[in-house]
């Protein structure tokens, strides 16, 4: 088939009148996939409301038509759930996808990289500002190589494969880096050596004008892109509404109501004031007194290999993973911290059955992201000195890998979480809290966090305890 047909053919599946922008997008993504080209990579980035989410269902319908194979990945469990939602075809993790969990040794175990046996497949990647290109350990199990290296590696190894990366840049970049490097060419060349074809879309779809949620976020998108570091909020009293923190308990009600617990969240800047949150809405709004009970809403803060089977649904239980609470079985205090064994069911992985599993509760409220390692290797030592009359240290350590209490689940609540640990996802009610800041803490980094968060949300967005400078059109009662 020619480009000019495929062109046809994506311009009818996208059933809308495209932007100029989108136009562009499609002729060279036609001639991306069917004529010859230096480039393996090619880099769709867009700002909200641009039609990103409209351009890779068109684009998956359309190489169904020609019978050209696409997987379609995301860096987490939920950007995977909403990737799949609205594409219409599943999806997986990139983790899932790329890597595999073997013994090494028969004494430890860790991640091997899977190789590629797809022919003539396009790898569609959602969601890509969230992947990082520093080598980084993932609790020592990758092999202390980077996940970008590896997902290229493993797409580029196929017969004819080629990556379609897609994002945005005004979001936050991985943490610990100041861009995206998977939707940067210059990246991607200094890095890698790769050629990559880039369309940007910027113009916001006309249906989409209306959005008071997606007005707000392409303002602070403007204000990152022209150098004004300082957010310029609107509220319309409809989908974006301003309240403060005395309201937040009736709104919150009203929310979960409406949405469900599961569809509205509270976005906080640091981990301590997320964890106030929390205790405030488990015993103010939903009348919890024990430390964790059934119906309890958790966000695992650190990966876990040892709960789930490598050939389940999920492979592992991630970072960021979220899960429901279905039964308390017990709880026991051992090595100096306290444990709880559950039965959960992990709410991004619908057909992941429901399993045992213990969990730590002293992550809970700490104002940590999870065990430091201080503490870590204190549970370490305690749960070592349980197998200390076994004198060989390999089967020793076998006893150690494979203890539950060792591999409890560090969790955290989920009604309000930081921003990073939000993204990827959607929820149709986000609550926004400004949190503490000074003149001296705006800057980028900032106002990526306002715009990531602002988009986090499809239906309604509650901007809490914001300072009137903040707000251009606010007047107090």
């Amino acid at each position: 088939m020619k480009a000019e047909n495929f062109i046809s053919i994506l311009r009818d599946n996208l059933q809308v009148n495209p932007t100029e922008d989108q136009q562009y997008f499609i002729r060279q993504f036609a001639s991306f996939i069917l004529e010859p080209t230096s480039e393996s990579v090619f880099i769709l980035r867009g700002y909200a409301g641009t039609g990103k989410t409209t351009m890779v269902k068109t684009i998956v319908t359309s190489l169904n038509t020609l019978k050209i194979k696409s997987v379609l990945l995301a860096p987490t469990g939920r950007a995977a759930k909403v990737l799949a939602n609205y594409s219409g075809k599943s999806a997986s993790t990139i983790h899932r996808r790329i890597y595999k969990l073997q013994d090494q040794n028969g004494s430890d175990f860790g991640f091997t990289k899977v190789k590629n046996k797809s022919t003539n497949t396009i790898f569609i990647v959602d969601e890509s500002s969230m992947i990082s290109g520093s080598s980084q350990s993932f609790d020592g199990l990758f092999g202390g190589s980077n996940l970008l290296s590896d997902l290229i590696e493993y797409v580029l190894e196929g017969e004819h494969c080629k990556l379609l990366f897609i994002g945005d840049v005004a979001q936050l970049p991985p943490v610990g880096e100041k861009v995206s490097p998977s939707l940067s060419q210059s990246s991607l060349l200094k890095l890698f050596g790769l050629d990559s074809k880039m369309v940007e879309l910027k113009e916001v779809l006309r249906q989409e004008i209306d959005s008071g949620i997606l007005s707000n976020a392409t303002l602070q998108r403007e204000r990152l892109v022209s150098g004004e570091f300082k957010p310029s909020l609107i509220s319309n009293q409809t989908d974006v509404i301003v309240i403060s923190g005395q309201e937040l308990g009736d709104y919150l009600e009203s929310s979960y109501g409406r949405s469900g617990i599961h569809d509205a969240i509270v976005l906080c800047r640091s981990n301590k004031r997320a964890n106030q949150f929390n205790q405030e809405i488990r015993t103010r709004l939903l009348f919890r007194e024990e430390e964790v009970e059934s119906s309890d809403l958790l966000m695992v803060v650190k990966n876990n290999y040892f709960w789930l089977e490598p050939t389940s649904t999920a492979g592992f239980i991630a970072n960021g993973d979220t899960m429901e609470v279905l039964k308390v079985i017990d709880r026991v205090e051992k090595h100096g911290f306290r444990f709880a064994t559950c039965e959960v069911k992990m709410i991004d992985y619908p057909k992941e059955p429901a399993f045992e599993c213990k969990l730590l509760l002293d992550t809970i409220m700490a104002d940590g992201p999870s065990l430091t390692k201080l503490e870590h290797d204190k549970l370490y030592h305690g749960v070592l000195s349980e197998y200390a009359h076994i004198r060989d240290r390999k089967l020793r350590f076998q006893k150690i890998k494979e203890d539950p209490i060792y591999n409890a689940l560090q969790v955290k609540f989920a009604y309000a979480v930081t921003c990073h640990k939000a993204q990827g996802g959607q929820w149709k009610e986000v609550f926004i809290d400004q949190g503490y800041i000074t003149e001296e803490m705006l800057g980028i980094e900032y106002m990526r966090w306002i715009y990531t968060a602002i988009t986090r949300a499809s239906e309604k967005l509650y901007l809490l305890n914001f300072s009137p400078e903040y707000l251009a059109n606010y007047e107090s009662e």
